[in-house]
């Protein structure tokens, strides 16, 4: 049989057979002469090898020759030699041709005409692109240097892929990355799917990419943040000094999990792709990379949804339901039990779709996820039994109504529950996916779920949340070869969570999935920050804001300002002005008198110090006056009118104590506290809405580094920080001797200069969670919670 495919050396171009004469692609028409004659061209499109019934095989590639292009069409025996012999960038000569119409002139804009080879005259000579220099980095990856000569027998072709960081606008090129965000396929304006994702790689550059094709089954399968893509022939276009890849002639794709350890199965539609031992290797060391960065970003357990987050959720469909045309309910369940009370909707038995009614056991596993606009199309096409992924969900608490389908009535139990909910839109990935039931993540789901004892058994009532984490985050591996890193020392703190979980080494600990909770044993190896008074903060809890406590030089100018500001103000309705005598800081020094409003409310004799307003007072005579009276407000004069300073400053001072409002969520405005009935006394809440301030609380907040024998974690302390000194970080805020029990604390478990044999263990319960570093990329973060420290220095 003869050769049709032949290679010669490496070099810029073709040696044409002296008998053949070039024809250039700008000239090529229906009256073309094709005996003796051949095209020359560099190879920027390669399509994949098609069945045919009517011949063995088909290839269809698109070769250039400076500004023109052509469709060259390969049938039989040929085509199978140019598959595995040709890559993209190769320079051809192609000689026996036909000349045909281009049936897709008006689609892909190339000639309106196509080269035809078959036969036994059809005849390809190719000149393979030079290999890249070996000594690039892995993610370019080389390609072997092809034999001299080609036939049908000839092996698969090595691809050539290029580094994210050195992509060049308008070449065509393949690429590996970690997906670090995407869009599940949506319909475009026209007739195809569209479907968005951005990629990185060792380079650190990440770059977006767009995949328009007609069937959803030819899109990328990315099932999270985190998975590895393989794109073929994709063209590099530049906007705006930003780089995005778009698919083009002959593109394919292919998606692998990004979990170090899993097996390198690849997912796609595709019945013929190229993927050899270096390709693994490529997807291990991606993973590898990506690990390191925190790039994989896990799913949360139905166990450990709190309110207010946006999770994703790995899920089984059991049951389904209309609402109305704008809302499906969707009845999953993960094996997992949610820690809070959730919103049930109830709806008539006929509309349901898969089972009506399950045992009480498996009733509380069940949450109800309502699906709203335009998922509700994707909720139509999903089956009881399906395994699922529903992206960017959102637990809201407080969810009272649902809505009721046709005989139906929207929930059993109205106030406070927590619901789960599916936006409509794309944004944040938001969507519905359909899992295959080979990949690692529904085979762990069926793992915890086989864990669960079934229908109502006696034992399920016993088995409590933490039991069901514990159950999610081991992996199926026995966790004893890793127990004996956990230190049987002495231990200088105590938990009072109640949680019925093994100690876990640090190692282990950072392999599970955030959302648990881990009982560790482990030292204090340093922590921050070192001056332990900035580890007081101020929270608001309406917007989450933290901030640092304002220095008394701060607060002081604030108050000399508002000394200054000229002018009388008018008293209110409902207040009384008089004067006030500060005593003097010292016998010699005389005291002044100084402006006050004293609500008319508080006139008695036994309520006449329960609150002043006062004016035109220096921060230390503020504070010398609020050591006789209960609650001081320190006001100012603006515009003829009493309004309360700026809010840098406290709006209340009590004794030693100040406190302060937000001023994001504050609208503040001097009026007269009104005590409520039944309510005897005044306190900083009551002012505190009087004044119309949103009152910030006073926090701990620490960053720790711990460790074990097998490796350290940094965590921080907050919520559980006053817990864990054993004192209320308000009386830390007023209090030397408090600041100075945290130092002695932290003095005994962190000695300075000692070694790691001088610092005390500690029981610790950690909380884990995800997070954003200060680039904004995803990672988990941890929390001490229920810990206290019971042998201070």
């Amino acid at each position: 049989m003869p050769r049709r495919v032949t290679l010669q050396g490496e070099g810029p171009g073709v040696q044409v057979p002296a008998h053949l004469t070039g024809v250039p692609i700008s000239l090529i028409g229906s009256d073309t002469d094709c005996s003796d004659k051949a095209v020359q061209g560099k190879v920027v499109g390669k399509g994949p090898l098609v069945s045919s019934s009517s011949h063995s095989f088909i290839l269809k590639a698109v070769i250039q020759e400076e500004d023109s292009s052509i469709n060259v069409v390969l049938i039989g025996e040929l085509a199978e030699d140019f598959s595995r012999a040709v890559n993209q960038g190769d320079v051809v000569v192609v000689s026996g041709f036909s000349v045909g119409r281009s049936p897709t002139v008006h689609k892909d804009g190339l000639h309106p005409f196509n080269l035809l080879l078959s036969g036994d005259a059809a005849c390809v000579h190719v000149s393979p692109s030079p290999p890249d220099d070996p000594s690039t980095s892995s993610a370019k990856k080389r390609s072997a240097v092809l034999p001299a000569e080609v036939s049908r027998a000839t092996t698969a072709p090595k691809y050539r892929y290029s580094c994210l960081g050195d992509l060049q606008a308008e070449s065509v090129v393949n690429v590996y990355g970690v997906v670090v965000f995407f869009k599940q396929p949506f319909m475009s304006r026209g007739t195809d799917f569209c479907s968005t994702l951005k990629i990185t790689d060792q380079s650190d550059q990440r770059v977006a990419c767009t995949v328009f094709r007609e069937k959803l089954e030819d899109h990328p399968q990315i099932f999270r943040v985190g998975d590895i893509v393989r794109l073929h022939r994709v063209k590099v276009k530049s906007f705006n000094n930003s780089v995005t890849l778009v698919n083009t002639f002959g593109f394919s794709v292919l998606a692998f999990d990004g979990a170090e350890g899993d097996p390198v199965e690849p997912r796609t539609s595709s019945r013929s792709f190229h993927l050899d031992q270096e390709d693994r290797r490529t997807v291990d060391e991606l993973r590898t990379w990506a690990a390191t960065r925190g790039l994989l970003l896990p799913t949360t357990p139905l166990c450990a949804a709190q309110p207010r987050d946006y999770f994703d959720l790995t899920c089984q469909l059991l049951a389904k339901a209309p609402m109305d045309t704008t809302c499906t309910l969707l009845r999953v369940w993960d094996g997992t039990r949610c820690a809070h009370t959730q919103l049930k909707v109830t709806v008539e038995p006929s509309a349901v779709e898969g089972r009506t009614s399950f045992s009480a056991a498996t009733e509380r596993l069940i949450a109800d996820v309502l699906v709203y606009d335009n998922h509700v199309e994707s909720a139509r096409q999903l089956k009881p039994g399906d395994f699922l992924r529903i992206y960017n969900l959102r637990a809201i608490p407080g969810s009272s109504r649902a809505p009721a389908p046709p005989g139906g009535r929207s929930e059993e139990d109205g106030g406070g529950h927590l619901g789960f909910h599916l936006h409509g839109g794309t944004a944040f990935s938001r969507g519905i996916r359909v899992l295959p039931e080979n990949i690692p993540a529904v085979r762990e789901l069926k793992r915890v779920m086989e864990a669960v004892p079934q229908e109502d058994e006696d034992d399920f009532s016993e088995m409590n949340d933490s039991q069901l984490l514990e159950v999610w985050g081991t992996p199926p591996q026995s966790p004893e070869a890793g127990a004996t890193e956990v230190s049987t020392g002495v231990c200088v703190s105590e938990r009072s969570c109640g949680h019925d979980v093994a100690p876990l080494p640090l190692s282990q600990v950072k392999r599970l999935h955030p959302g648990g909770v881990h009982h560790v044993r482990v030292q204090l190896r340093s922590y921050e920050p070192l001056r332990l008074h900035q580890a007081l903060k101020l929270h608001c809890s309406k917007c989450s804001s933290m901030n640092d406590v304002p220095d008394d030089e701060l607060v002081a100018s604030l108050f000399s300002e508002a000394s200054k500001e000229p002018g009388p103000c008018r008293p209110p309705a409902w207040a009384l002005s008089g004067q006030v005598l500060v005593p003097g800081d010292s016998a010699a020094s005389p005291g002044r008198s100084l402006s006050v409003l004293l609500s008319t409310d508080f006139l008695c004799e036994d309520t006449k110090r329960e609150l002043i307003f006062l004016s035109g007072a220096t921060l230390e005579e503020t504070c010398r006056l609020a050591a006789g009276y209960q609650h001081v407000v320190p006001v100012r004069s603006s515009g003829g009118h009493v309004a309360l300073l700026d809010l840098s400053a406290p709006f209340l001072l009590r004794g030693r104590k100040r406190s302060y409002g937000c001023k994001r969520c504050s609208e503040a405005a001097v009026r007269d506290p009104v005590l409520a009935d039944g309510v005897e006394r005044m306190d900083e809440k009551l002012i505190a809405e009087a004044l119309g301030v949103q009152p910030l609380q006073f926090v701990l907040l620490m960053k720790m580094k711990l460790q074990d024998a097998s490796g350290v974690l940094d965590v921080f302390l907050w919520n559980g920080a006053e817990s864990f000194f054993g004192v209320a970080a308000e009386e830390v805020a007023a209090n030397q001797e408090a600041q100075d029990g945290i130092c002695r604390t932290m003095d005994f478990l962190c000695p300075a200069g000692g070694s790691t044999a001088e610092r005390p263990w500690m029981d610790l319960c950690l909380a884990a969670y995800r997070g954003e570093d200060d680039e904004g990329r995803p990672q988990t973060c941890y929390q001490i919670h229920h810990s206290t420290v019971t042998r201070p220095a």
